[in-house]
């Protein structure tokens, strides 16, 4: 038996959500299906971290064990035969240590949440992004954003279906940059609570635009009070973008 780690690039629109679910397509069962198919094995796959539907990936980390004599060079581009048109992708495969696990050895995850500030209707970024038309002040939200980096109980930030022992998270770090209409929120924490970055990105883009400051973000954080959320930015513009391990911690 072989542990495979495989890194996971996907696009988040066809899906329920990386995790199975009973009421629709997921990634995970695209990638299960896949190994099937190349390997007659069931297997289940491990993943760093679950996404909701509509979210993205640009690199997953994701385990499987399999039985079957296969180099990871062969397996990760049978994988990707199978998997097509599924906008699902195996961008690396490799045999790893079998107590490797995607979840349990990762020491930090890191995602991008991508708005476009536009009137303007999104083409190409239509389900990728999310579109907001009042101008925001991106210098402004990042000021506000350093309130929330740190150790804090983030009950006003996450979702009510949230199955995290504890509210209490330590944020490494949330930076707002500006690249012409594009604003980009970076998170990077070695867990989050479920909805904790869109919560914190859709209250920080009432920030940008006027409707909040800085204090009424420090105070809905103070708050520890789901009630006291602003908004739950939507799904379009999430991507997880990378999980770290000890291994690949300087990178």
């Amino acid at each position: 038996m072989t542990r495979f780690r495989f890194t996971v690039e996907f696009d988040g629109r066809p899906f329920m959500g990386w995790q199975r679910q009973a009421h629709g397509p997921s990634v995970q069962q695209a990638i299960e299906e896949a190994i099937t198919a190349v390997t007659g094995e069931t297997a289940v796959l491990h993943a760093a971290g679950r996404t909701d539907a509509g979210v993205h990936g640009r690199a997953m980390a994701a385990h499987a064990d399999v039985a079957k004599d296969i180099t990871p060079f062969r397996l990760g581009e049978a994988l990707n035969a199978r998997l097509r048109p599924a906008p699902v992708a195996i961008l690396a495969c490799e045999a790893v240590a079998d107590d490797w696990h995607a979840r349990f050895s990762c020491i930090g995850r890191r995602y991008i949440y991508r708005i476009v500030n536009r009137r303007a209707p999104l083409t190409m970024d239509a389900g990728l992004a999310w579109q907001v038309a009042a101008e925001l002040d991106a210098d402004v939200m990042h000021a506000a954003a350093q309130r929330l980096v740190g150790r804090h109980d983030f009950t006003t930030f996450r979702s009510a279906h949230c199955q995290s022992e504890s509210p209490v998270k330590t944020l490494d770090r949330l930076d707002v940059r500006r690249t012409g209409d594009v604003i980009e929120i970076e998170a990077a924490a070695r867990s989050f609570l479920h909805h904790q970055v869109r919560s914190m990105v859709g209250c920080l883009m009432m920030v940008g635009r006027g409707s909040w400051s800085a204090d009424d973000l420090g105070d809905a954080l103070a708050a520890a009070d789901r009630s006291r959320l602003g908004l739950n930015a939507p799904p379009d513009g999430l991507y997880f973008m990378e999980a770290v391990y000890p291994e690949s911690a300087a990178r």
